[in-house]
């Protein structure tokens, strides 16, 4: 009964670890790298798992049962990634027991480790000034771009609390995003509608989604590269749908 139940607390810890990694946004091969090299290090010298953007199948070997996590929802939060890749490499390390690094894992899984919405906000409206300086627009535009920004954003994190469908709350934004360099345009307090636009969507254009795509499909992870490139391209669809509903009229 105490094998059993080390071995239900050891695929527990695995599977937690591995969700966590997906839920954060890290590539396909990290996931199930780290639950293997977690696994070989208890003693699984066996164990096998698959991991796709929504689901992990996991198992420990041929004679022990096979698990399945679910992973509902996917953001960006690269410090989780690194808190995770710790707790395996000290395990690994056996500079931990396995009930430690379950109890770190729960505990990261448990916390909030990104910034106040506001902050997310002001950095999106400071990023999009940066980017029009970037893409060689003109200065008088910065704050024509930090407004535009800043309201794309919001509204992309309001509709996504509202809706909790990301190609909705991404549409909203870019299609406000529009909205408001058009009319900024038009009050004079901008010149150059298209850099505008186009630095205000950049905090919205998911680049680590489509890293991760191209680095699954290098790496030989054809389905989630498959399925990380088709988010990238639904969330491209919204945002695109958005700015040219606006530039349409």
């Amino acid at each position: 009964m105490i094998e059993m139940e080390e071995e239900e607390l050891a695929i527990d810890c695995f599977l937690l670890a591995g969700r966590l990694l997906m839920q954060s946004g890290a590539e396909t091969y990290r996931a199930e790298d780290t639950m293997l090299r977690m696994a070989n290090s208890q003693g699984f010298t066996s164990a096998q798992s698959f991991v796709t953007p929504t689901g992990i199948i996991f198992s420990a070997g041929h004679k022990r049962p096979t698990r399945i996590a679910q992973i509902p929802r996917r953001s960006t939060d690269l410090e989780k990634i690194a808190l995770v890749n710790g707790v395996s490499r000290r395990l690994t390390a056996e500079q931990i027991t396995l009930s430690e690094a379950f109890e770190e894992l729960q505990r990261i899984d448990r916390s909030n480790l990104y910034f106040p919405t506001w902050l997310q906000i002001v950095a999106s409206a400071i990023a999009s000034g940066c980017f029009l300086i970037l893409f060689e627009g003109v200065w008088s535009d910065v704050p024509a771009a930090i407004l535009a920004g800043g309201i794309g954003f919001l509204l992309f994190v309001l509709m996504h609390e509202l809706t909790k469908v990301k190609f909705f709350a991404e549409f909203t934004a870019a299609l406000f995003v529009g909205i408001t360099a058009f009319l900024t345009v038009k009050l004079g307090i901008g010149i150059q509608i298209d850099k505008i636009i186009i630095a205000s969507v950049m905090p919205l254009v998911p680049g680590l989604l489509i890293a991760n795509a191209v680095r699954d499909l290098m790496a030989g992870h054809f389905v989630s590269g498959v399925a990380k490139g088709t988010e990238a391209f639904l969330t491209a669809f919204a945002i695109g749908a958005g700015v040219a509903l606006v530039l349409s009229f």
